[in-house]
């Protein structure tokens, strides 16, 4: 298996592939606005295996395009759709996030946990905005310091994980240079990465290693992300996600 197929492998069997928690979609959710509202149809981008698209598709009247470019997530998210009876509130669609085949303006919300990184968190909001009705709704969580000051070797992980790493006033700010109204903002607590996330995976390290002959490139894994959870284990007052929710500004 390459790098990519070993990822799925491990990740496939969790409810979220990052950081989150349904309580934390929920919150999103009321601070948005869109509750009550009849009809919405949301856009759930990076969903993975569709922790986030399940929420909204139950608390809201709404159509979801749940969208991730891994077919593997999808079809168990198709799966678990019909078995909760949200079949018809949920389509989903295999696409990159960076070339997404929407029309202009014809989603009232769009939703992104821990995925919009990918492309990177300027870049994202600017591409998903044409998406958006006017006064539509923005939602993603994303990697962000909790602090000005941070130990070096967090700083030096994570700045070489992801260079976009900023504090929420940096966010914010981007966000309303790039066409949002910022509507609320809140940092994800410890148990959306340890209960919701670390501590899952790392019961499924020892399967995950089996079904990968012990490998190397599946030992690597492991231990790249052993160290993550060592770190955030260490220093988790530094860093979480911040979940950032906003509206789209006129033009």
């Amino acid at each position: 298996m390459d790098d990519l197929s070993l990822l799925v492998d491990l990740h496939r069997e969790g409810k979220r592939q990052g950081p989150g928690g349904d309580d934390e979609t929920r919150l999103a959710i009321t601070l948005s606005g869109l509750s009550g509202r009849t009809g919405l149809k949301i856009a759930d981008i990076g969903c993975g295996t569709g922790a986030s698209t399940l929420v909204l598709a139950k608390a809201l009247d709404a159509s979801v395009t749940a969208v991730d470019f891994l077919p593997d997530f999808l079809h168990d998210l198709d799966i678990t759709a019909e078995h909760q009876d949200l079949g018809k509130k949920i389509t989903t669609l295999s696409a990159s996030m960076d070339a997404l085949p929407f029309e202009e303006q014809s989603f009232d919300a769009i939703w992104s946990e821990g995925a919009i990184y990918n492309i990177g968190f300027a870049n994202g909001i600017k591409a998903w905005r044409r998406f958006l009705k006017p006064d539509g709704i923005l939602a993603v969580s994303e990697l962000t310091w909790l602090t000005q000051a941070r130990p070096a070797e967090l700083e030096q992980h994570w700045n070489r994980e992801y260079p976009e790493v900023n504090t929420a006033s940096a966010k914010m700010a981007i966000l309303e240079g790039s066409g949002f109204s910022p509507m609320g903002y809140f940092a994800l607590p410890i148990r959306c990465w340890l209960d919701n996330y670390y501590r899952p995976m790392q019961v499924r390290f020892p399967a995950f290693l089996a079904r990968n002959g012990n490998s190397e490139a599946a030992a690597a894994i492991v231990a790249a992300e052993e160290i993550e959870i060592d770190l955030y284990e260490r220093h988790s007052a530094f860093v979480s996600y911040g979940y950032y929710v906003a509206r789209r500004t006129a033009d």
